[in-house]
């Protein structure tokens, strides 16, 4: 007798999301299997998307409860009418029952489904990148090109009219006619109390008195007059909402991509290249907000093209090396200044070259090159090791941020990518 023990506790609203997690934590190994099936056969155009993994159904085992083997026991079988104490009951034949199953086919009396569920393309990227991190990672502070985020800043004297701040506009207002007219005001009470007293000296017959009434009147009068203009509200008062921007810090890298492109260089090790180049960008997309990318093609002379031209041009010719290295150098001079942007450079090549040109390549890389990045990557895509690999070998023994590897078929881009890119420390 089969038992099986079901979960019926109540959880929050998004309970399988928890249950995602789980089975994905639990199925790792054949997810991983499931990604990197998808990076191989994947055009690198629609690398970054979801995938579908399907596992076998014969892998999603549970545990169950069930009696162990031996013993006797007595069963009793429903509507029996054929069988009586003792018989012995064939097996159906063709593997029984009357169910129509939609399963594969199968020659060996059984068949099962497989279990298929869809990675979104946060999760595929997620399994992608597991275990992954930028090398000696320290994200720069710009200032060429900053983000601005606006806030409040007070108040001020100009602004637009929908900016105006009527309450403290007014509050001012009252402030300035305080400031101004208390002088005036104050000696106006002075002077009204002088003619009170006068006009009461002059109803008792004091002539001197009656004489001075007039010309107190008149400063009087002045006075009110003065204090009466003094307007309401000045334009000196008005007071406007004041925002200023203010440079955010945000993180920049660029990813120089170096590609061999000489008649040694066939379709098959192009594509290798290719692929590299977009999981590097893919990898940098997950660390820094902006990211340029200058493509750089050489022959016998490099020159920098746009994605189209760098992946589809037809043009070919001998090989020189140093010359992308060169026009590299140049370029970061021009425009991306290392105290600025976070240097990332990739170079693939089949490693044939100009014999004479391999030793340049190595003294440009170590003295031009590395000092400016943060990391510089070469990928070999032939077996065949020639003057260039050897001449780089001599640069991974000095320089922790140079690594190189080889690739020469389209299985080997994913572990060779990770490897390159794996955690410092990690085994």
């Amino acid at each position: 007798m089969l038992q099986q023990i079901i979960d019926r506790r109540l959880a929050g609203k998004n309970k399988s999301i928890g249950n995602r997690e789980r089975f994905m934590r639990r199925y790792k190994d054949k997810i991983k299997d499931a990604v990197r099936r998808a990076v191989d056969g994947r055009s690198i155009r629609d690398l970054e998307r979801g995938e579908e993994v399907r596992i076998p159904k014969k892998d999603l085992s549970e545990p169950v409860f069930h009696h162990g083997q031996g013993g006797i026991r007595d069963m009793v079988h429903p509507g029996n009418q054929d069988y009586v104490r003792g018989d012995r009951i064939k097996r159906p034949q063709g593997g029984g029952g009357s169910g129509s199953g939609k399963g594969q086919a199968s020659d060996q009396g059984e068949g099962e489904d497989d279990f298929s569920f869809a990675l979104s393309r946060e999760e595929f990227m997620q399994v992608f990148f597991e275990d992954l991190a930028l090398p000696n990672l320290a994200r720069t502070q710009l200032a060429e090109v900053p983000e601005w985020k606006s806030h409040r800043a007070g108040y001020s004297s100009d602004g637009t009219p929908n900016n105006l701040h009527v309450v403290r506009s007014l509050r001012g207002a009252i402030g300035r006619r305080l400031a101004i007219g208390s002088g005036s005001r104050r000696e106006l009470a002075e002077l009204e109390a002088e003619l009170a007293i006068l006009k009461a000296a002059a109803a008792a017959g004091d002539l001197t008195a009656e004489r001075a009434i007039l010309p107190l009147e008149a400063k009087v009068e002045a006075l009110r007059g003065r204090l009466s203009r003094i307007p309401y509200l000045d334009p000196i008062d008005l007071r406007y909402r004041s925002r200023v921007k203010t440079p955010m810090p945000t993180s920049k890298a660029v990813m120089f991509c170096l590609m061999d492109v000489s008649g040694s260089m066939d379709e098959g090790r192009k594509d290798l290249s290719k692929r590299f180049f977009i999981l590097l960008y893919l990898f940098l997309t997950r660390h820094y907000e902006k990211i340029d990318i200058v493509f750089v093609r050489h022959h016998t002379q490099a020159q920098e093209v746009d994605e189209e031209n760098f992946f589809h041009a037809r043009e070919t010719g001998g090989t020189v090396v140093s010359s992308a290295l060169v026009l590299m150098e140049e370029i970061i001079r021009a425009r991306y200044s290392p105290s600025e942007w976070n240097i990332y450079g990739a170079q693939a090549s089949d490693g044939d070259n100009w014999h004479h040109d391999s030793g340049r390549c190595r003294e440009l890389l170590a003295e031009k090159i590395l000092p400016l990045c943060r990391y510089f990557a070469y990928v070999q895509v032939a077996e065949e090791e020639q003057n260039l690999w050897e001449e780089y070998t001599h640069l991974t023994e000095s320089c922790r941020h140079f690594a190189m590897r080889k690739a020469v078929e389209a299985a080997q881009i994913y572990p060779v990518f990770r490897d390159l890119f794996k955690k410092e420390g990690k085994v």
